[in-house]
């Protein structure tokens, strides 16, 4: 058995070579494993990491990039019979990251799987609390939902050969094709077990630009949602204050109040510059794809 792990890269040289050596120290209990990049066009070490490792290049025109593209390169070019996805700047937390992310690929419980996603020490105090929201520390394996995110999964090359990715979305090409799947009646698993650091040293325009292109794929995705500028601005005052509860019973408000506001503006000014054409959705429906993790025990 092989497992092709995908990363996509443009100049990920700060931590390539990390992923590349906790990749190595991976346990692989009966399986083989390759590394296949997908670059477009970097500049800086990051394909003398990749020779480094052995890792199997190939190339797309910086200009042909897009998210499920890359991938789809990718994959073509990869010989694996289940596909891993994991980010340029993520690193695997332990050695069994790997193994738990593609065991229920090869028990036949799933055709797609995510694992959990946490921050280190140069995280955002805001992007920490998405990381919670869609990443729980809790068990899952089968989920209803088609949430997935590509930074950390894993899917088998028949679920990936029957469906691709598509190649025009600004983003979310893992949830939209995590959608095809379930309505296929397929599973998409998540891997609480299977952790890796996510690491987003982003400008504020940078996180402002991350959710505009993604709110605009989210309309291809679910075009009955919109957001207003009154949602924006009433979702931002509560993740602020939500935010600041839990900065505040840790002990660092001061510290990170002014990144919490700043975080919170950027994310729902950019969700609503990038989908605010779009029909109206229901509040429900709205509070679960962008609020904060609304819960009471914080």
């Amino acid at each position: 058995m092989l497992v092709s792990i995908v990363i996509r890269t443009l100049n990920e040289d700060k931590h390539l070579d990390e992923l590349l050596s906790a990749i190595d120290m991976q346990e692989k209990n009966g399986f083989l494993c390759e590394v296949v990049i997908v670059d477009s066009g970097s500049t800086d070490k990051t394909l003398d990491i990749a020779k480094k490792y052995k890792a199997r290049v190939t190339h797309i025109k910086k200009q042909d990039f897009t998210f499920g593209k890359s991938l789809n390169v990718g994959c073509k070019f990869a010989d694996g019979e289940y596909f891993v996805f994991i980010s340029g700047h993520c690193v695997p937390v332990n050695k069994n990251w790997l193994q738990d992310l593609i065991d229920p690929l090869v028990k036949n419980q799933c055709d797609y799987t995510y694992g959990r996603q946490i921050g280190r020490d140069t995280t955002k105090f805001s992007e920490n609390q998405v990381f919670a929201k869609y990443f729980p520390e809790e068990p899952g394996i089968l989920v209803s939902d088609f949430f997935c995110n590509n930074a950390n999964s894993a899917i088998t090359r028949i679920a990936w050969s029957r469906y691709q990715f598509d190649e025009e979305l600004t983003g979310l090409e893992d949830m939209f094709l995590a959608k095809q799947i379930l309505q296929d009646n397929g599973n998409i698993g998540y891997v609480e077990s299977s952790i890796v650091y996510h690491i987003h040293d982003e400008s504020w325009m940078q996180v402002k630009t991350r959710y505009e292109r993604e709110s605009i794929a989210l309309q291809k995705i679910m075009p009955e949602v919109t957001v207003s500028l009154l949602d924006a601005f009433n979702f931002t005052l509560t993740a602020i204050f939500r935010d600041a509860r839990i900065a505040l019973n840790q002990k660092v408000l001061l510290k990170e109040l002014s990144s919490i506001i700043l975080f919170r503006f950027m994310q729902y000014y950019g969700a609503y510059k990038g989908n605010h054409v779009c029909r109206k959705l229901s509040h429900a429906a709205k509070m679960k794809y962008f609020y904060p993790k609304l819960k009471s025990d914080y």
